[in-house]
This record gives C-alpha cells, structure tokens and sequence, in this order.
C-alpha cells in the first residue's frame, strides 16, 4: 500500500492535470468561515476536519446536510437514524476522498442517490467537473433540486443505469458508494473509466479481502493496478477506505455472479435531466 495520505501522489494514474496530494486550501481561515444561522452545524469534534475539507465552502456544506436531513429523510433517500450521524459518516466520509483526486479531474458518481459522495465532492472541491448517475426518478429529483439549491454549477444529473451511460460518458475518476460486491461495482463503473482512469470505490473493513476475492473479475474488465488507500488519515479517528482501481484497457463488461445488473437492482432509464 502506498502512503494513504499521499494517495496517488501529486499526479493521477493517467491523468495530465496535477492534483494536490490533501486537500486544497482555501483563501480563507478556517476560523474565519461563516456559517449560517439556523443550520445543522458539524458537531464540536468533527468541526476542525469539517473546515479541513471544506475550507471556505463549509456554509455550502452545511446546506447540504440540512437538505439531506430534512428532504433527505422525508424522500427516503437517508435513514432518519443518520440524521445525527450525517458529518461523521456521510459528509466527511465522503469528502476525505477529495485528497486523492486530482485537480480539475472529471468525475462520474455512479448510483448516486441522496449525493454522496457526488455532491459532497462537487461542495469540496468546485475544480472538478461531475455527473452524477441515478436511476431511479425520485432520487434525480432530488439532486437536481439540491445542485440549484446550493449553486453546483460543476455538476450535471443524468437519470440512468451504469450500463446505459457506459459508452456515452467517460471520466477521468469514477466513483461509488454502495453495498454491491467490488466484482460487480467494476462491472459497472470501469467501463465508464478512461484508459489510465480510476475507480474509486468506497468499501469497509473488509476492502483488502474483496480485492484478493475479485482480483480475477477486476483483471477480465480492463483492472489494472488495484490501491487499498485510506482517506483522511489522523483527521478522522476512523479514515474512510477507497478501493482504487487504475483501468488499464478496454474490455467487455463482465455480468457478476447471479446474473442481476444495475438494472434489476436499482430500475430506472436513461435520461438526462440536468446539463450546467
């Protein structure tokens, strides 16, 4: 494993652009960022990583942690037992990843949902150009309310499958959040990759075992060089565990075991409902 604060380094597996190998600095002092009246603010211990990641952007953050707290909730798109958890293990979980993207990266968050880690990246990072991918119709609504709301104008929603976009996009970074197998992830974000693009998967404690288990899966769908990193390393007590999978070639999209798709899991169509 490479050095997990340094991630990538300061240039990106097949990426020209230089990215910084933490987060990007804001102008201002953390100490001088003000924030909004009546919001949900990051709790006391969390407030330094917050203004670590965000910098100057932390107000927009914290609009979009009440979105998500309150609409969020409502739409069903976050569990109301997270609502207290929503800096810990969604906000800062997420934008941790931001220190091993590099700068003006384009990203494509596969199977986005409420936002995360899209929209938390697209707030952390305003350098980068995102597109967030989702079937289902209640959750584009959702983002495109949330890319308005909070003046995103890095970011396009595309209503539709992995599979779907497949051939139609293609990202520098693809990234996911989610439960699925990693066999079955790759199957869906690289072939959204560019050659010398990465998947950046959001996975657990067991990450390491997957990569042994799905080794052969990731090789057959064009993985290259695969990373365990962990993000935010001594700015979180728990730092957030990227799979990092450099695609190497092109190849055939490999169905997982048992034959569901993106598709049979999640529905939807392909439709794009936000172009900025």
């Amino acid at each position: 494993m490479t050095n997990p604060r340094y991630g990538a380094g300061d240039h990106g597996p097949g990426i020209d652009s230089p990215g910084p190998s933490s987060f990007p600095r804001s102008s201002s002092s953390p100490s001088d960022v003000d924030l909004p009246p009546g919001f949900p603010l990051p709790p006391d211990e969390l407030r330094g990583a917050a203004e670590e990641v965000f910098g100057d952007r932390l107000p927009v953050a914290v609009r979009y942690a009440e979105l998500l707290g309150t609409d969020g909730v409502i739409r069903g798109l976050i569990g109301p037992r997270e609502t207290p958890r929503l800096w810990e293990r969604h906000l800062i979980n997420c934008g941790v990843m931001s220190e091993i993207i590099p700068l003006g990266a384009s990203v494509v968050d596969i199977g986005s949902g409420a936002g995360l880690p899209g929209i938390v990246l697209a707030v952390a990072r305003p350098d980068l150009a995102i597109t967030l991918v989702e079937p289902l119709a209640r959750r584009t609504a959702f983002l495109d309310e949330a890319v308005t709301n909070l003046g995103l104008d890095n970011v396009s929603v595309i209503r539709g499958r992995a599979e779907e976009v497949a051939g139609h996009l293609e990202a520098d970074i693809v990234t996911a959040r989610a439960v699925a197998a990693l066999d079955k992830l790759a199957g869906w974000c690289l072939p959204v990759a560019k050659v010398g693009g990465r998947l950046l998967a959001l996975k657990g404690a067991s990450a390491a075992d997957e990569v042994a288990e799905h080794g052969q899966a990731l090789s057959e769908l064009g993985g290259g060089e695969v990373t365990v990193r962990l993000c935010g390393v001594g700015l979180i007590e728990s730092p957030a565990t990227v799979v990092d999978v450099v695609k190497e070639r092109q190849a055939s999209p490999v169905r997982a075991r048992g034959g569901n798709s993106q598709a049979a899991e999640r529905g939807g169509g392909r439709k794009k409902t936000r172009r900025r």
